[in-house]
């Protein structure tokens, strides 16, 4: 049976040699992130010369997501055993780009390599530390000097993550690293690239503009937006029509938030991503206990069952198969997670949110009219002609409670498609005759997916062809007779 809502697997140690990366795919895997914080540009090569071989020899499509740093804020230099924070203890702190102030007797000071900290911080912000563990409250800037006192203290070692909620961080979103890492992903044909740290709208467009300068204005990879920030939910509505999709990045977004708050973004987010059309992905812990258990918490099950009640496009796995002791485990748990929720979509899961484009108003109302005939005819699947992969998108957003079958002539077409919803993706040379397409589609239902004559599908085309000039086209087929 079917799975509708796909799974993404960060690759890493745990993962990186082909044999694995072979089971992760018979597991389970539909989309394989490579975590552009690690690795060398050779080493993520080696990773997608892998993927792309495998793909072909199991004649699976595995859509690559490139996952770019973005403006990582870190801990400085500590001495080797790290400090040790108490609360109510002073803090001093001063950035990296600045000269070191002079040591206060009985005070602890330390660099953050945050650009200009003493300007983006103001008294009463909060400085998180170490995802969130440790916590500083901002009691004063002095000169280059932020003056804090611990809330919440522990152990701090060196390079740890560093958390600014409500700081005016002027920081490029796409960082010199970043551009080198996108130029070496265009190069090498990732189908979707995540930015981290998205606040606004203006954050997409900069990295579309630099996609398009080093693509020349060609087809590049989609844009992931990661949603981390409290200031990515109050802008949400605009990125969402900025962004080709979103990420559900909870690590962060609850460490800058709350954890209490996480659950009801995440249902915001997901929402309006269906809203809008664009491509949602789930993040962060799925199950992450199963780095070193073979087995997920009951409450980790639930979880993954939830985002797919909510509506998730896909589900995502992270140090799971990174660098975790269970990779294959942790595929075959997530996907039998998924199908029995899916089992039970009627009764548990999200009421459809129709997408409301109006610029696609044609091509929605004929997306939900092919998802009302297939129902009513309990056809085997719906077939959809596509170019650019548009109306497969479209198709899979009204969530019809059949298979999406995605045929298109386009290799990068062909992986891409494969993080959506309920789509499989086919490659087939097209024609001129929309007849002979659909002959071939009948052809190879029968051939390669075991369809009998008798049976019906719900052909939908998104673009024109000659000999019909509609570019929305829905048209109920019987295997084994003739299209028209």
């Amino acid at each position: 049976m079917t799975r509708f809502a796909k799974i993404v697997c960060t690759l890493g140690p745990s993962s990186s040699d082909e044999a694995v990366i072979r089971q992760l795919v018979a597991a389970g895997m539909d989309v394989a992130r490579l975590n552009f914080s690690h690795g060398t540009h050779e080493s993520h090569a080696q990773l997608i010369a892998s993927i792309r071989k495998i793909s072909k020899e199991m004649n699976r499509p595995i859509a690559i997501l490139q996952d770019l740093q973005g403006p990582k804020l870190r801990v400085g230099v500590l001495p080797p055993d790290g400090i040790l924070l108490k609360t109510d203890e002073v803090v001093n702190l001063y950035s990296t780009d600045t000269p070191a102030p002079a040591q206060i007797p009985g005070e602890i000071s330390f660099e953050l390599d945050v650009p200009h900290l003493s300007k983006a911080v103001k008294k009463g912000n909060r400085i998180l530390l170490d995802d969130g563990n440790l916590e500083l409250s901002v009691t004063d800037v002095i000169g280059e000097t932020v003056k804090t006192k611990v809330i919440f203290g522990g152990v701090l070692t060196s390079h740890k993550g560093v958390n600014l909620p409500g700081a005016d961080l002027q920081i490029p979103i796409v960082t010199e690293k970043d551009k080198s890492d996108l130029a070496f992903g265009i190069e090498q044909g990732v189908d979707f690239v995540a930015i981290s740290f998205v606040e606004t709208a203006n954050d997409i467009q900069i990295a579309r503009a630099e996609i398009k300068r080093l693509t020349k204005g060609k087809r590049g990879p989609n844009i992931i937006a990661k949603l981390e920030r409290p200031e990515a939910i109050h802008n949400l509505h605009e990125i969402m029509h900025a962004t080709d999709g979103v990420m559900v990045a909870r690590g962060d977004l609850g460490v800058e938030t709350s954890a209490s708050e996480v659950p009801i973004m995440q249902k915001e987010i997901i929402t309006m991503a269906n809203r809008h059309a664009k491509i949602v992905i789930t993040a962060t812990q799925m199950l992450d206990s199963m780095i070193h258990n073979p087995r997920p918490t009951r409450a980790e099950a639930s979880d993954v069952a939830n985002a797919v009640f909510d509506g998730t496009d896909a589900v995502m796995l992270s140090g799971e198969t990174a660098s975790g002791n269970f990779p294959i485990e942790a595929v075959k748990m997530m996907d039998a997670i998924v199908r029995e929720a899916e089992e039970h979509f009627e009764d548990w899961g999200h009421a459809d949110e129709t997408p409301r484009d109006v610029t696609q108003d044609d091509a929605i109302a004929m997306t939900r009219a092919a998802k009302e005939l297939a129902h009513d005819r309990k056809v085997a699947n719906i077939s959809v002609l596509t170019q650019t992969g548009r109306t497969a998108l479209l198709m899979s957003k009204v969530h019809p409670r059949v298979p999406i079958m995605a045929f298109t002539p386009h290799e990068e077409v062909y992986n891409y498609v494969n993080l959506f919803w309920g789509v499989t993706p086919v490659m087939i040379p097209f024609t001129n005759s929309l007849e002979e397409i659909a002959q071939r589609v009948d052809q190879l239902l029968q051939e390669k997916h075991n369809l009998k004559p008798g049976e019906q599908v719900v052909i939908v085309s998104g673009f024109p062809v000659p000999a019909i000039h509609l570019p929305n086209l829905a048209l109920l087929h019987t295997i084994g007779e003739k299209v028209m």
